[in-house]
């Protein structure tokens, strides 16, 4: 059985640091993408980073450019969101998520249950 697994979610105060994991299991995810993506009450699940299958490559949405890093490691199947200089419009359910091609917002082919990032002003 595949799965994802988050971890690292909670409460931080602006301008704080969290480091989000997502562990795989069940299959190796080498050649899969892998990825981030959050939902923030009211508004629609958005792509927020994603590391391309060989790990050399990442994209990040323009709202987390520069504040946030993802990471990789195929040996540990595991992917990692840095995310420092947190704001209040980062607060959400962030979800891990893997594909044979692209992660998206809205389909991809694993999901991670979800993991709660809350920003405090």
């Amino acid at each position: 059985q595949v799965q994802l697994v988050e971890s690292g979610g909670g409460l931080v105060q602006a301008g704080g640091s969290l480091r989000l994991s997502c562990a795989a299991s069940g299959r190796t995810f080498t050649n899969y993408d892998l990825g981030w993506l959050r939902k923030a009450p009211g508004k629609e699940r958005e792509f927020v980073a994603a590391s391309r299958r060989s790990g050399g490559t990442t994209y990040y949405a323009d709202s987390v450019k520069g504040r946030f890093t993802i990471s990789r490691d195929n040996a540990k199947n595991t992917v990692y969101l840095q995310m420092n200089s947190l704001k209040p419009e980062d607060t959400a359910v962030y979800y891990c998520a893997a594909d044979l091609r692209v992660v998206t917002p809205l389909r991809n082919d694993y999901w991670g249950q979800g993991t709660q990032v809350t920003v405090s002003s």
